[in-house]
């Protein structure tokens, strides 16, 4: 195959950290190239680079033999499209106008509105999605937002498409169609750079794999010459054991109650209990209802009917201070919208939702939060040239740790977990799910919404599930297989 794209001594520092260091990579036209490594390994500086949004320290790369281009506008209109684990978009406009923001066809001096919204509408239904059109991208979710920007990348009939953990969002459904469509592409001689922490999809797509540990490639292999346990070895230079079977806790009394729980639109009726000791998981497809039951407890959202009990003591329908009080710490889903403030240090973001276990008399005092906040940050690894470091310098995994620290941070009697893992690599996985146990096993009560699972099934004592807003069904530790818990969250035959 010819090559399409080469980097030669890439290299980036930021400050005082090196990034990336004399990494040498290329890819061939129609192939699927994974690209892995552990949260810092210096994979979202080199996506960065390669999108044109941001300039090599060392180095160059070259696209069809020439220098890349420099700017993501002239990166775009050279073939090369990138979908970001944090989507793209302008939340204000609808999906057609951010798939064809800076591109739009005309008619003379006029948009060509009507082409637009075909284009549009044909491109996510090749992604197997169905959305309302002329509804602002900011109101939709998450993994809805991920097809726009996928559509985009379509419209523009890219020749690199560059994929960092596309399906962190999406349902088994969604993920399925995505890798129909990353398979149609290669066909067709479009290359994709894969960027995933799941393992499965890399050997699933994948015709060769780069891995990249401490800002330096490691090594490049065809995807047939390895296994799960080779690439791991690879990326984290040592061994990861498998996550232990979890046995079904000696669970306490209830800490969470829900009765009747219901929100328009959103769940319809929901009864569980989670017992202190016990992680209870939460599956369903996309728009089952799990974020928005999880935010409806923690007081983002107001039920309407029904009764929350954290300890005993109501909590009060859309008051985040009400659960705050009972001791209820929420990791959000969406890390960039509801988890954290970018331009913060670390510690500002660690301690933000807890201030009086950092303040005397009043007022904060630094050294206490720095302390607490470097305690959390060798707890949960996270990977930062210091706690004054802002946020936005970390990459994407080690953000997700700060918003699980600052959950964490608060001591939380209920904690609820909202794709926990989501962008964190292999490693950092086990040890977020040791912690959560951990937690458990203190005498916190867990909810864990999660897309992911084999995560569920890893990690929790029981699992309820949830299809169209209610619960479907309910499984046991002695009861856990994916055949089970599918059956419980895909639509019932007959069902529109």
């Amino acid at each position: 195959m010819a090559e399409l794209l080469r980097t030669e001594g890439l290299g980036r520092s930021f400050g005082g950290v090196r990034a990336l260091d004399g990494v040498n990579l290329d890819i061939a036209e129609g192939e699927v190239h994974a690209l892995c490594g552990e949260n810092g390994a210096g994979k979202s500086t080199l996506i960065r680079i390669l999108c044109g949004a941001l300039r090599p320290s060392a180095g160059r790369v070259l696209w069809l033999g020439a220098p890349l281009p420099e700017g993501v506008h002239r990166c775009e209109a050279a073939g090369i499209a990138a979908i970001h684990q944090e989507p793209v978009s302008f939340p204000d406009l609808d999906a057609v106008d951010n798939v064809f923001l800076g591109w739009e066809p005309r008619r003379g001096p006029l948009l060509d509105r009507r082409a637009m919204v075909r284009r549009t509408r044909e491109a996510l239904r090749e992604l197997g999605e169905d959305l309302p059109l002329a509804r602002p991208v900011g109101e939709l979710p998450m993994a809805q937002r991920q097809m726009v920007a996928l559509a985009r990348a379509l419209v523009r009939e890219c020749r690199l498409l560059i994929l960092d953990e596309p399906t962190a969002a999406l349902s088994a459904r969604e993920t399925d169609a995505l890798f129909a469509v990353v398979r149609r592409m290669r066909e067709r001689g479009v290359s994709v750079l894969y960027v995933s922490h799941r393992l499965d999809e890399v050997f699933a797509l994948a015709d060769r794999i780069t891995v990249l540990r401490d800002g330096r490639k490691v090594d490049t292999l065809p995807a047939r010459e390895t296994d799960r346990d080779g690439l791991i070895r690879r990326m984290v230079g040592r061994e990861v054991p498998e996550a232990p079977s979890t046995e079904t806790a000696a669970a306490g009394g209830p800490v969470l109650r829900v009765e009747g729980l219901s929100l328009p639109g959103a769940f319809e009726g929901v009864s569980l209990e989670v017992r202190s000791g016990e992680v209870v998981g939460l599956a369903g497809l996309v728009g089952a209802g799990r974020t928005e039951l999880l935010e409806a407890i923690y007081g983002l959202r107001r039920f309407r009917e029904g009764k929350a009990t954290v300890g005993g003591r109501a909590l009060r329908p859309g008051s985040v201070p009400s659960s705050l009080a009972a001791g209820v710490a929420l990791v959000p889903e969406d890390r960039h919208r509801q988890g954290l403030i970018p331009s913060w240090p670390v510690s500002w973001n660690v301690s933000m939702a807890s201030l009086g276990a950092v303040s005397r008399l009043g007022w904060i005092s630094p050294g206490a939060e720095r302390a607490r906040a470097e305690a959390m940050a060798r707890l949960l690894q996270i990977k930062c040239a210091g706690v004054r470091a802002p946020a936005s310098s970390l990459s994407g995994g080690n953000q997700q740790k700060v918003v699980l620290a600052k959950g964490l941070f608060l001591g939380p009697r209920l904690l609820l977990l909202d794709e926990p893992t989501r962008g964190v690599d292999v490693g950092a996985k086990h040890e977020v799910h040791q912690l959560v146990r951990r937690l458990a096993a203190e005498g916190a009560a867990v909810l864990a919404a999660s897309s992911d699972m084999p995560e569920l099934l890893a990690l929790c004592d029981r699992i309820v599930a949830l299809r169209g807003g209610r619960i479907s069904g309910e499984l046991r530790r002695s009861e856990f297989s994916e055949p089970a818990l599918l059956s419980l969250i895909l639509p019932e035959e007959g069902a529109a």
